[in-house]
């Protein structure tokens, strides 16, 4: 079995993600651990290991973790399935990268962004995946008025990607409530996937 580790530690979102996938495309490792510095990281390079066939563990804490993928000659690699296989659907990618809408005033700027994304279910099957960034993070953690329609949507099969490296920078990481802590790589990836980027910034 072909082993590596890679050291990503100290290094910004998405480096370690990107990185990895250099390692993981060249298609000769069965094991691979990469060494993280914080969760969000820690989250990234797990998520995407396992998409790429590999089965994961997670070991050590605090700015010291370890993430060991590992997987056989014949497993398979590439990304996970598609939420929707429904080939007369279309796959619309909605990005949100403020906690209001507008400029002129921010009160009903908040109003009008609560509406939208309680109102967001109204596009059926056909919203794939919603994007926060920015300060749309912000509408995913503790507290938010919008949290009971993002959990809705998600449980629902819409794919929900908050941006890690907003949520370190708000200090909201460990108030997330909703969604996959996710990288640039992964918003970008999924943005060529969309048949369709509505965009709201």
């Amino acid at each position: 079995m072909k082993k590596q580790e890679l050291d990503c530690r100290g290094e910004n979102c998405p480096q370690p993600v990107l990185k990895t996938k250099e390692i993981v495309d060249q298609g000769e490792v069965l094991q691979l651990t990469v060494l993280v510095d914080n969760e969000a990281a820690r989250e990234n390079v797990s998520r995407f290991l396992e998409r790429s066939g590999y089965q994961v563990q997670v070991a050590g804490e605090g700015s010291y973790l370890a993430v060991t993928g590992t997987r056989t000659q014949e497993s398979p690699g590439g990304s996970a399935p598609d939420t929707w296989e429904e080939a007369e659907l279309r796959k619309i990618l909605v990005l949100v990268g403020t906690d209001r809408l507008g400029t002129g005033d921010d009160e009903l700027g908040r109003k009008l962004i609560v509406n939208f994304i309680n109102t967001l279910k109204e596009m059926g099957r056909e919203l794939w995946c919603l994007v926060l960034l920015n300060a749309g993070v912000k509408l995913a953690v503790a507290g938010s008025e919008v949290l009971d329609s993002l959990q809705e949507l998600e449980q629902n099969g819409v794919m929900l990607l908050v941006c890690g490296t907003c949520l370190t920078h708000f200090k909201l990481l460990e108030q997330k409530q909703v969604g996959e802590t996710t990288n640039m790589l992964d918003i970008v990836t999924h943005m060529q996937l969309a048949d369709q980027v509505i965009s709201f910034t």
